[in-house]
């Protein structure tokens, strides 16, 4: 039976390979040309030792020397040796120039533009083939006419026949610009997927935080977490915009809510002024009980102001989450995914 194997590399980049019955990782990824770091292929060297996100896998035979019973408690694994059981999720530890390989290209077809606000517009494309991700990813979209990209990430799950976006509609900003005006048909370019801002197996409750448009990568995790029917423990997102205007795909998380009874959300507004019953900051709506002591995954996806104001609150309230991912964006679109 083939799997999929979801290689991210160091800088972002993400491909994927299929394997074929009884074929290791590395196989897998050498018949295809991505020249993973490896050189005994005997499990002996531990050069091809990378780290299994998810999913299940035979570890095959190795040497001490190669890889330890702690690292591979840990999910550490051998790619000469490793044969999937199951799709697959490997962090290689290596950049994809050092792996002679890159971010793909696809072409697509834009197929609507919905003005949700004054400040965001959704769009979306037709979905390539060939194009796989994992949610939470990002693609690097060419502004038709210029030779200038912006990160967006999807908004839709994978496997969706549309690929879907959330941008903010910024004064001047150029595909912000571009989509005021554009018609369905329109030729569209990127490249991708990217970064390592992706839902993880559920292990434990989930804390989402998100600003503004980084509402995007969470409704593609929810929607992948709706079509493998409901999260196995509880999810809950708090959304928070600095004006009224801003506050959007409210009906979106309404149906997934109904839709998911493990999963829960609610809604604030920075602004003084907003006539919102819940103001403030993201953190001033999160309860004891949805931190769990600390054994919470946590994902906050927002601007770099919002990533460090988490950061600080979970000092002062002497919380260290099991995981902590995060992205930062800029309202150019570019994104930094990172992980603690």
């Amino acid at each position: 039976m083939s799997h999929s194997i979801a290689l991210n590399f160091e800088d972002g980049v993400t491909r994927f390979v299929e394997t074929r019955p009884g074929e290791t990782v590395a196989d897998a990824s050498y018949r295809l040309g991505i020249n993973i770091p490896l050189d005994c292929r005997d499990g002996a060297c531990g050069t091809c030792r990378c780290r299994v996100e998810s999913g299940d896998y035979d570890g095959g035979s190795y040497i001490e020397d190669a890889l330890t019973e702690e690292e591979a408690a840990q999910g550490f694994a051998l790619a000469c040796q490793m044969r999937p059981r199951s799709d697959l999720v490997v962090a290689i530890p290596a950049s994809s120039a050092a792996c002679k390989t890159r971010a793909q290209a696809f072409e697509a077809t834009l197929e609507e533009v919905t003005r949700l606000s004054d400040s965001s517009i959704a769009f979306s494309v037709s979905a390539p083939p060939g194009l796989s991700f994992l949610p939470g990813q990002y693609v690097n979209l060419r502004v038709p006419g210029t030779e200038q990209h912006r990160s967006y990430s999807f908004s839709s799950a994978p496997g969706a026949a549309r690929l879907s976006f959330l941008v903010r509609d910024i004064p001047n900003g150029l595909m912000s610009g571009w989509l005021r005006a554009a018609q369905p048909g329109a030729a569209m370019q990127f490249t991708g997927p990217s970064g390592s801002f992706y839902l993880r197996p559920l292990q434990r409750p989930v804390l989402m935080l998100a600003g503004g448009t980084g509402l995007a990568p969470f409704l593609s995790m929810l929607g992948l977490l709706q079509a493998g029917g409901g999260p196995a423990h509880p999810v809950h997102l708090v959304y928070g915009v600095t004006n009224d205007a801003d506050l959007v795909g409210l009906e979106e998380l309404e149906r997934l809510a109904a839709a998911m009874p493990g999963f829960t959300f609610s809604t604030c507004v920075a602004a003084e002024g907003s006539a919102h019953p819940r103001k403030g900051y993201v953190t001033a709506h999160v309860a004891p009980a949805q931190l769990n002591g600390g054994e919470v995954d946590v994902y906050l996806c927002g601007p770099p102001p919002m990533v460090d104001a988490v950061r600080a609150w979970l000092s002062r309230e002497g919380v260290t989450p099991a995981n902590f991912f995060h992205e930062k964006f800029s309202p150019s679109g570019a994104g930094q995914a990172e992980a603690a």
